[in-house]
């Protein structure tokens, strides 16, 4: 019987551990998403992002960009969302920290308006960081699960938050949050 219950207090203890830091994780993550929220409301990215709402781009057009995009044969757009003004304003965001990976605002459908670096497709609307944080024009907070991502070659955790104008999500701002970074 002693026996058993040092087996089991030994085996408590990866579990507490594990938990802890699950805990400790969803808090840092928690806290960088209070820092991203106020992304949403910088003039550059809502600038942006209207502009390219105003062009009412078809999905259909927007789907054919993605699969050219992912084939490699949309140099020009590729360059079209890596810079400019909102590029650089969000270079210049995610510079405040070394956790800070991949970085793309996306439009009230789901394209691509500005991306630090080239993303692996360009249509996000079919994807979870965008439905959860357009959430219908409503807009929410979604902290993804950490995985690793292709596009950047690392374990991100995603962090998406709405653009708003006046109450109603117009875009959507995705954060790749590298774990190994986070808590360091």
């Amino acid at each position: 019987m002693r026996k058993l219950l040092v087996v089991l207090a030994l085996t408590a203890i990866p579990t507490s551990i594990f938990a802890q830091s699950a805990e400790t994780m969803q808090k840092a993550l928690d806290s960088e998403a209070k820092k991203l929220q106020a992304w949403s409301s910088d003039p550059a990215i809502i600038a942006a992002v209207k502009a390219q709402n105003a062009k009412r781009t078809p999905l259909a057009q927007i789907q054919k960009t993605d699969e050219q995009w992912i084939a490699g044969k949309a140099e020009d757009v590729v360059k079209q969302v890596t810079t400019g003004a909102c590029a650089d304003r969000l270079r210049a965001l995610v510079s405040a920290s070394a956790a800070y990976a991949e970085t793309f605002v996306m439009d009230d459908q789901g394209a691509l308006v500005c991306a630090t670096l080239k993303t692996s497709d360009y249509w996000q609307g079919d994807e979870a960081k965008w439905q959860r944080a357009f959430s219908s024009g409503k807009g929410a907070l979604f902290i993804d699960r950490p995985k690793f991502d292709d596009s950047a070659s690392t374990r991100l955790a995603q962090i998406s938050v709405p653009v708003m104008e006046q109450g109603v999500a117009i875009g959507a701002i995705t954060v790749g949050i590298a774990m190994d970074k986070l808590t360091r």
